[in-house]
């Protein structure tokens, strides 16, 4: 690729739309799950849905990690930051996400030091600037970000910085699509996997997908071709009678992945027996935590940190969202007590969230839909 423009042409767009609509068999309706939120975004940032005929249904993933992040870790996040000797750093987007007992900007207002950072980096610079506190970054991510956090605590040990730690909230995505494909009440097609995640874990995890559950999976860029294409070679499984994985987004992801972010990832971090999703529940083995000789980095191990469980407000739909069982705009406080300036829920305050993709880039086409499917 040279240039984003290449990945953007009308004229190859629509010639991809005749080919996926010539591959649609009559009769028949197609439901694909783009698994990231940065695919979702694409799609109705570039009205993608407008070149799909009708027997194509996109549904929306879980693979926002600051959507999935239960209330709770973020009550147990504010009680640490409630220490009068520690700062909270954390990524810009999780600071308006809500908790049980409000947001971390809730929190800053309130007294606690909650600091915005563009890098775990940026926290280890904070710890050398404050000897005398104690430093806690709010890590969160799929494999896309678990390595930098993995890199940043073995830098840390390497400078003896004893006053940084991290409160992990790595996710992984395979143990996602698997409670998905699980679910009673979702039937799916296929799948448009993730781009970010498999620049590090590569493609071959996913080969379970169409080994076991019989679904073809298709890894795909984030420009709206890539994501054209995709649906396309889901459809020419199909008509081929092939169930497999895919490697659309080839000029970035190795199929292997990536090694030596894989091994640091190994070096730092083990897989937990379970962790809570928000909207998806407890799905085993489906987060990392900190390996046991990099204990003393580990704000779980260091703090009394106080296990929070909170249920999601009763009026908010994102878990229904996230699961793909509801489109944003189907959600009764969606756009109206439920906005970003004034987010109920996390799908709402993300720049990943599906709900904020359609409130800034479809939200009246969708409210006029929804009027027309009630009439």
């Amino acid at each position: 690729m040279k240039y984003v423009d290449e990945y953007r042409d009308a004229d190859t767009a629509r010639a991809l739309s005749t080919a996926i609509a010539a591959l649609c068999e009559p009769g028949r309706r197609y439901s694909f799950m783009e698994i990231c939120g940065g695919h979702t975004h694409t799609i109705y940032k570039h009205g993608l849905e407008d070149h799909l005929p009708e027997a194509i249904s996109l549904v929306h993933g879980p693979g926002c990690p600051v959507c999935v992040i239960p209330m709770g870790r973020v009550d147990d996040a504010i009680a640490l930051a409630e220490h009068e000797d520690v700062i909270l750093t954390s990524f810009g987007d999780m600071l308006r996400v809500p908790g049980g007992r409000g947001s971390f900007l809730d929190a800053k207002a309130a007294g606690a030091d909650i600091r915005m950072v563009y890098s775990p980096l940026d926290s280890l610079k904070i710890a050398r600037q404050n000897p005398d506190k104690r430093v806690v970054f709010f890590a969160i991510g799929f494999e896309t970000t678990t390595p930098s956090t993995a890199m940043t605590i073995l830098r840390a040990e390497a400078e003896g910085l004893g006053n940084f730690s991290v409160f992990c909230n790595h996710v992984r995505v395979c143990p996602a699509i698997t409670a998905i494909l699980e679910s009673p009440d979702l039937n799916l097609d296929g799948f448009i996997g993730p781009g970010h995640v498999s620049t590090v874990i590569g493609c071959a995890p996913y080969e379970y997908v169409p080994r076991d559950y019989g679904k073809p999976l298709v890894t795909s860029g984030f420009e709206p071709l890539d994501i054209l294409d995709s649906i396309h070679r889901l459809l020419r499984q199909f008509a081929e009678g092939r169930c497999e994985v895919e490697n659309e987004y080839g000029r970035v992801v190795p199929w292997a992945g990536n090694p030596r972010a894989l091994a640091v990832i190994d070096k730092v971090m083990e897989v937990r027996e379970t962790f809570e999703w928000r909207g998806l529940g407890w799905i085993p083995e489906s987060a990392m935590r900190l390996r046991e000789e990099y204990a003393a980095f580990d704000a779980e191990r260091i703090f009394a940190v106080p296990g929070v469980r909170v249920a999601d407000p009763s009026a908010c739909q994102c878990g229904e969202v996230l699961r793909g069982l509801i489109k944003p705009w189907e959600c009764k406080v969606f756009g109206t007590a439920c906005t970003p300036e004034t987010p109920i829920g996390t799908c709402m305050v993300s720049s990943e969230g599906a709900c904020a993709a359609y409130y800034n880039f479809g939200r009246f086409s969708r409210a006029r839909v929804k009027e027309a499917t009630l009439r």
